[in-house]
């Protein structure tokens, strides 16, 4: 069956003999690098109280870390969700080393979720049936929310769509999807420009690093955060062409030309073979090599909250 969807470079997923050698060949062989499955991650209660008020018009965006890719992005009287994955283990099988930064019941209620692609730690159906809101995704995805009584609005890349006030488009990343056993790349992955009134964010969604990053910054300049992922890299091998290591997030960063890093995916699952703690060591390791200004990296804890607006 022909991929209905690549990459701006023309790839596609990873070959089958490349996943079979790294799941397989590589850990019975004993090649993997090895690391605990648990780590300690900072963790903060949530002001709930605050964030049970959205930011009104002209005051900003207020970003909320849940954890891995999920964010709780509240402006212009909305909030929305990006990627929420809330309950203790993806598909039962990979538990969460750090609770949610929100817990599912305390949310403020929400006007829709964000949803950058199929894979499991980014499209959590549970999560999203709970919540209860709106879907705005990519091309093809409808088939999983079939049934579910959520409404969705599906976005080819470069393609925009309004939440109340609020403008969301969604824009390339380089990654891929699979979500069933015959569905390689027949739904199309990316990332989220969010814009209010006062505040323009970015949200990366999983991606390797690519040329991309620069159009996007062309396109919309002017971002006052960059929610960018910095783990899942190890092996390099194998994961670079679908994630980028935090050195690579930081040039991804300088080419989106934004004002804020935030840093994301990583230390919620374990996916991959870095140690889930070790991602932040190197993001200040890579931002102290470049003399970039400290005030514009943010390493939240899970549950922290960051205001962000023009100027």
């Amino acid at each position: 069956m022909a991929l209905r969807f690549k990459n701006l470079d023309g790839s596609g997923p990873q070959p089958f003999s490349s996943i079979f050698k790294w799941a397989v060949a590589d850990k019975l062989a004993g090649r993997r690098r090895k690391a605990p499955a648990r780590a300690e991650v900072p963790r903060v209660e949530p002001d709930l109280a605050l964030l049970a008020t959205p930011p009104a018009t002209g005051e900003g965006a207020r970003l909320t870390w849940l954890g891995h890719a999920s964010w709780l992005v509240q402006l212009d009287g909305l909030s929305l969700l990006i990627d929420p994955v809330l309950r203790d283990a993806i598909s039962g099988v990979i538990r969460r080393n750090v609770p949610p930064g929100v817990p599912l019941e305390k949310l403020p209620p929400i006007t829709a979720s964000l949803v950058s692609h199929n894979h499991y730690d980014h499209l959590d159906l549970p999560t999203l049936e709970k919540v209860g809101a709106p879907i705005v995704t990519g091309l093809g995805h409808a088939p999983v929310f079939r049934g579910s009584g959520l409404g969705v609005t599906e976005l080819d890349w470069w393609r925009s769509t309004q939440v109340g006030a609020v403008t969301v488009h969604f824009v390339p990343s380089q990654h891929w999807s699979r979500r069933g056993l015959n569905d390689v790349n027949e739904m199309l992955w990316g990332g989220f420009v969010i814009e209010g009134s006062s505040a323009r964010v970015f949200h990366s969604g999983d991606t390797a690093y690519f040329e991309g990053f620069k159009e996007i910054g062309l396109r919309y300049p002017g971002i006052d955060a960059a929610m960018l992922p910095i783990g899942a890299y190890d092996p390099a091998w194998f994961m670079r062409r679908q994630h980028m290591n935090p050195e690579e997030a930081v040039q991804a960063f300088e080419d989106l030309g934004a004002a804020r890093f935030l840093a994301m995916h990583w230390g919620t699952f374990k996916l991959t073979d870095e140690p889930l703690d070790e991602p932040p060591r190197r993001l200040d390791a890579e931002w102290t090599r470049r003399g970039l200004a400290r005030e514009r990296v943010e390493v939240l804890p899970v549950g922290g909250t960051l205001t962000v607006r023009h100027g």
